[in-house]
């Protein structure tokens, strides 16, 4: 266990964000397609090519890439305006998902919120199996749709 644990710590340590770019916009888009389209199905939507680079392009001033060893392992869309945040989207390869690396962004995140004095909300399909994740770190539903949930972080 130990040794999973430096393990962890190791991958955390490679972690790093930095501002997207329009160069970003094609592994984004791959990104986008793999982590969001199982849900989408699920949910029972459908989204045009099109309709995943207007998502990906909203807020885009607001989008860092997560970065792994300095490969681009992930996105965050942070909105940071006046005392209430929203993470509008937030993404991480498959094959890193379920280790806890967003858990540990997250947390990050939450940190940077509370620090600033503000409050955390996001959006979530109510297929998306991160709904788990993010009421474990303190998310709370407020409101919700036919699609999704509006969530409020809770200190």
């Amino acid at each position: 266990m130990m040794g999973d644990q430096r393990d962890f710590d190791k991958l955390v340590a490679c972690l790093s964000r930095r501002r997207a770019t329009d160069s970003d916009v094609p592994f984004l888009m791959r990104l986008r397609r793999e982590t969001m389209e199982a849900h989408l199905m699920a949910a029972g939507l459908s989204m045009s090519e099109a309709d995943h680079l207007a998502r990906l392009r909203h807020r885009y001033d607001c989008a860092e890439v997560l970065l792994q060893d300095g490969h681009a392992v992930g996105l965050l869309k942070l909105s940071r305006d006046g005392s209430d945040w929203e993470i509008i989207q937030f993404q991480l390869l498959s094959r890193l998902q379920g280790q806890g690396l967003g858990a540990s962004v997250l947390k990050q995140v939450i940190a940077e919120a509370l620090a600033a004095g503000a409050a955390l909300k996001l959006s979530v399909l109510k297929a998306n199996p991160a709904l788990s994740l993010y009421e474990r770190l303190g998310f709370v539903v407020e409101s919700e749709s036919a699609d999704e949930y509006k969530m409020r972080y809770r200190t």
